[in-house]
């Protein structure tokens, strides 16, 4: 405590400023200028009456200290992170509506965005991709497939189960298809489509041969049918790189918690029809989106309500028709060969 006894000795008897008072000490200006404010606050001034000693005296100027240390509110940094996903909404639209709701106990903006940021980063150690509302559907198939028995012959065939998650909310869509061709991809996606009630900017699917015809880590080149897919609903389709699972982390993650909420369920039940199976999965696909998300408030239905729906654009008034497309060679007789006919 002797220096804070010369800093109001120097102060009040010698008239010294600040910066003389520093220099003087061999302190900063700032702790020479902390000290004449909790004194302030204290009521003290010079000179400190002598039955005050230095436990006493730090005990006084402290405690005032302490006292006069604004209390501030947390800001809700999960509803943040979940508006920073709304189009336009940024973390100085958001910092001044907290600062509007707390008043005087609102930290300054640096301080929000750096506490923000603190807390977005524990979600997980990973890079973070930032999913803007209503902007992406990711798609994909799930590795394991179910077992479809002919109710006639007893013979299985395996049929695949097509995953779609809109990035910014979670929300997932499932179904079953008898294969991954061209078809079911194209119907999977338009199901998918139908299912949320609208159409993205941008669809990422995998890249697949069934849907890319000129496969390049930029630039794939999409089939025929693929394009006219795209052009019907107006949106765009972008395949993710080959063997890059990270441009659709998010439908690889929906995909897991298809095969543990959905396919482990079904584990024990026997389908002999693909629509059979279709008919279950989308029993369960309720359950699924109402399911309560763990580190950020609501469930995958209340977020797309509120963050990916109103951003979507309408659907068409048809349903998108499938057709395939083939070059073939003008024979001799001018006849063209199709399903071998």
């Amino acid at each position: 405590m002797r220096k804070i006894r010369d800093v109001l000795r120097y102060r009040h008897s010698a008239g010294l400023s600040l910066e003389a008072i520093a220099r003087a000490l061999k302190i900063s200006k700032g702790v020479v200028a902390k000290y004449l404010r909790l004194a302030m606050a204290a009521g003290l001034s010079w000179p400190i009456p002598d039955a005050l000693d230095d436990a006493a005296l730090e005990k006084l100027l402290y405690r005032q200290g302490a006292a006069r240390e604004p209390t501030f509110a947390e800001a809700d940094y999960a509803l943040v992170h979940q508006e920073l996903k709304k189009k336009g909404v940024t973390l100085m639209l958001l910092w001044e509506e907290y600062r509007q709701a707390v008043g005087e106990r609102s930290y300054q903006y640096t301080a929000f965005c750096t506490r923000y940021r603190d807390w977005a980063g524990k979600l997980k150690r990973s890079m973070r991709q930032i999913h803007r509302a209503g902007e992406k559907l990711f798609a994909d198939y799930a590795g394991p497939t179910v077992p479809i028995v002919d109710a006639h012959t007893g013979e299985i065939r395996p049929a695949s189960i097509f995953v779609a998650v809109l990035g910014a909310s979670s929300y997932t869509f499932a179904c079953a298809t008898p294969g991954q061709t061209q078809s079911d991809w194209l119907t999977g996606m338009s199901r998918a489509l139908t299912f949320i009630g609208g159409v993205p900017a941008l669809i990422v699917p995998d890249n697949p041969r069934a849907l890319v015809s000129g496969p390049d880590r930029y630039e794939p080149e999409l089939n025929r049918a693929t394009a006219e897919f795209a052009h019907h609903y107006d949106t765009v389709i972008l395949p993710a790189r080959p063997r890059k699972p990270q441009d659709k982390a998010k439908v690889e993650s929906g995909v897991q918690v298809v095969e543990r909420w959905i396919l482990a369920r079904l584990r024990h039940r026997r389908f002999f029809s693909v629509a059979e199976l279709d008919a279950a999965i989308l029993e369960l696909l309720p359950a699924l989106n109402t399911r309560p998300f763990k580190k950020l408030p609501g469930c995958r239905q209340d977020a797309f309500a509120q963050v990916d729906a109103p951003y979507l654009r309408p659907l068409p008034v048809s349903a998108f028709v499938i057709a395939e497309w083939k070059k073939a060679t003008v024979n001799i007789d001018y006849h063209v060969e199709f399903e071998r006919n």
